[in-house]
């Protein structure tokens, strides 16, 4: 199933998208061009990171491809530079975050189906991959991550992974099912923030007098 020249693309891609991400969050925090960086490095390798642990392939990955160091570099600073101009763009930062775990989740679950695990096991490490960065970004910078907000985050992929494993079983095309996924989580983030779409929540909230 794995095809490694385009899961790179799709990699890079990922990369790049979350090191964008993590520098517009961390300037709207008013953090220095250091500290931008560093959450940059955070947002874009943290769910990788996590995966290489768990499955045992150390060192982890972004410390053996000087691409994905290069990628998320040029993204922060890329970020800093044209920042002011691309935040004329309504939810340019939402849009960055929600490509990147698209494009995160599917590395995740090609990664771990080349180890042979199950199929609830790759879909987990995908959203392990796909949205552990964003949680360590929001923990540094101090807010309550976007995975455990009331909108979809992880959900959409856990919904993006059934679909490509249902694409394998009746034989779509293996870089096709691909992109087929990745849009799909994107749009089921999107759609589910303009819609507040979410899992229900078990407690009530009490309005203070």
């Amino acid at each position: 199933m794995i095809n490694t020249g385009f899961l790179h693309i799709i990699d890079i891609l990922g990369t790049f998208s979350f090191a964008v991400s993590g520098a517009f969050f961390a300037m709207e925090k008013k953090l220095d061009p250091f500290g931008v960086i560093i959450i940059s490095f955070a947002t874009a390798i943290g769910g990788g990171t996590l995966r290489d642990v768990l499955i045992g392939n150390l060192p982890a990955g972004w410390l053996q491809n000087a691409t994905a160091i290069n990628t998320i570099c040029i993204a922060a600073i890329g970020s800093m530079i044209f920042g002011s101009w691309l935040k004329k763009f309504n939810h340019t930062l939402f849009l960055f975050d929600a490509l990147g775990l698209g494009l995160f989740t599917i590395v995740g679950i090609d990664i771990a189906i080349a180890q042979n695990f199950s199929i609830g096991v790759c879909i987990a490490l995908g959203t392990i991959t796909g949205s552990f960065g964003g949680v360590l970004r929001d923990v540094l910078l101090n807010q309550v991550p976007l995975v455990f907000r009331k909108e979809f985050y992880a959900m959409a992929s856990v919904i993006g992974g059934l679909v490509y494993f249902l694409f394998d079983y009746i034989r779509v095309n293996d870089d096709l099912s691909k992109i087929i996924c990745i849009l799909l989580i994107f749009v089921t983030r999107l759609l589910s923030v303009k819609y507040k779409l979410g899992l229900p929540a078990f407690y009530t909230t009490q309005k203070t007098p």
